[in-house]
């Protein structure tokens, strides 16, 4: 099934997690369901590669590239609202180096996040 494939509509639609509130005040949506843009595409994954992240408190450089519409209509310069927007299929480790960025996690719920890439990356 392709990652980015229409969900089954035919569930209940599950409750949004709390946003992620980070130790300096930072705040984002972070989200992955068969309703969200994330892989896979599903509910109650075991772990996600990719998720969807939400209105972000400031803007946060290390998304941007992610923001719908980036490339195509919204330029990194812009004056863009990066806090009022939807950023699809954010790798699981971008959320994580965004967390620590701000100082680490003080409050909300995370999807359980895929973090296999990173040990493989780190050792080269």
């Amino acid at each position: 099934m392709n990652r980015r494939a229409l969900p089954d509509l035919s569930e209940a639609p599950k409750e949004a997690r709390a946003a992620v509130v980070c130790k300096d005040g930072f705040t984002m949506s972070v989200q992955a369901s068969a309703y969200h843009y994330c892989s896979p595409r599903i509910h109650d994954a075991e772990g996600y590669l990719e998720v969807e992240i939400g209105y972000p408190r400031q803007r946060e450089p290390l998304i941007d590239e992610y923001v719908e519409g980036f490339g195509l209509w919204v330029d990194k310069d812009d004056d863009y609202e990066f806090t009022n927007a939807v950023y699809p299929y954010v790798p699981a480790e971008v959320v994580l180096e965004v967390i620590m960025k701000h100082g680490g996690m003080i409050g909300g719920n995370l999807p359980n996040l895929d973090l296999s890439n990173i040990s493989n990356n780190e050792e080269e």
